[in-house]
């Protein structure tokens, strides 16, 4: 699978997150049915936890009815933080597909990479650079945007 329908989905849903940073996340079924999507919305809920992965992975496990997300994957448009990288690990969700890199504060890869950590457990397979330019794009246009107000 290559995730770039995914990925476009999650664009879209980025886009959706208004005066927060675009991040849009989704996670999959074992067959590639969406199970819950999300985007950002730290400013809007006055919470430092509104990241679009713990959102999605909250919807996820509500809509399986059970914490553990062992066959599915999260596909999301900004590499994982470290919060949600330890989100990730534990709802035991095997597979991350994310699109652009975050050398600030990334944790699948770039400054970190808890998710490939064998100590946390089961090491979760990380596939990055999916449509990368496109997702670096809509994070860069968003903060250039900023800048100019």
């Amino acid at each position: 699978m290559t995730y770039t329908a995914h990925m476009k989905a999650a664009l879209a849903e980025a886009a959706l997150s208004g005066v927060d940073v675009p991040v849009g996340a989704l996670v999959l079924s074992p067959t590639g049915e969406v199970l819950a999507r999300a985007h950002n919305n730290r400013e809007v809920s006055h919470d430092p936890t509104g990241h679009a992965e713990i959102i999605a992975i909250r919807e996820a496990t509500a809509a399986l009815g059970d914490w553990r997300l062992t066959d599915c994957t999260l596909v999301v448009t900004l590499e994982p933080c470290v919060m949600c990288a330890g989100a990730i690990v534990a709802a035991r969700i095997p597979r991350v597909v994310f699109g652009a890199w975050d050398d600030r504060v990334g944790a699948s890869g770039s400054l970190y990479d808890l998710l490939r950590d064998a100590r946390l457990g089961n090491p979760v397979e990380v596939i990055a650079g999916v449509l990368e330019e496109e997702c670096a794009a809509q994070l860069r246009g968003f903060f250039a945007a900023r800048r100019e107000e």
